[in-house]
């Protein structure tokens, strides 16, 4: 069994043939490439535009320090993200080609979060955050169960007390004190 733990470990990060065939081909046709070049710089510019917008809408809306205390800093960021970006695709750096997913596994991921979302009363939002992230680790390919289930609790737990302390009324909680 350890020697079988240790191969597994020791290929987690190649790719499957599964992963081989998935992945699609770089596009050839340097119209082609050009076009979809063209087409992310516009999806960046909308995002940008947009996150842009927002902010100013919420600087006009109020400018104390408590109505733009979340909504500067995560555009800001945003921002930041799509200038990065941006000044990476006008400089026309090659992307990785990407995986292709096929049907069935969005269907999985739709299904899972259903689940989520429709557990959360009784689950409550710590443990069936936690159980979420674990299964979509295990879902997407990580073999180690445990270290899934250690990382969806060392993700969910600080996402959880944050979401209990920003919004104004209580969550259910599992494992976390609630007053709920």
């Amino acid at each position: 069994a350890i020697a079988g733990e240790a191969r597994l470990a020791r290929n987690a990060d190649r790719p499957t043939e599964h992963d081989n065939i998935m992945l699609k081909e770089h596009v050839s046709d340097p119209r082609a490439a050009s076009s979809a070049r063209k087409a992310d710089l516009a999806v960046l510019l909308t995002l940008g535009a947009l996150a842009g917008g927002y902010l100013f809408d919420a600087w006009r809306a109020s400018s104390q320090v408590y109505n733009l205390i979340f909504v500067a800093p995560v555009t800001l960021l945003l921002l930041l993200l799509c200038l990065i970006e941006f000044v990476g695709q006008w400089r026309g750096a090659a992307a990785a080609p990407e995986a292709v997913q096929p049907a069935a596994t969005a269907a999985r991921v739709i299904a899972l979060f259903a689940g989520y979302v429709l557990s959360l009363p009784w689950l409550g939002f710590d443990a069936g955050s936690w159980l979420f992230v674990s299964a979509f680790l295990r879902l997407h390919g990580e073999r180690r169960t445990a270290w899934a289930l250690g990382y969806g609790l060392a993700f969910s737990l600080p996402v959880a007390l944050f979401f209990s302390a920003m919004l104004p009324y209580p969550m259910p909680m599992r494992l976390l004190a609630s007053e709920y």
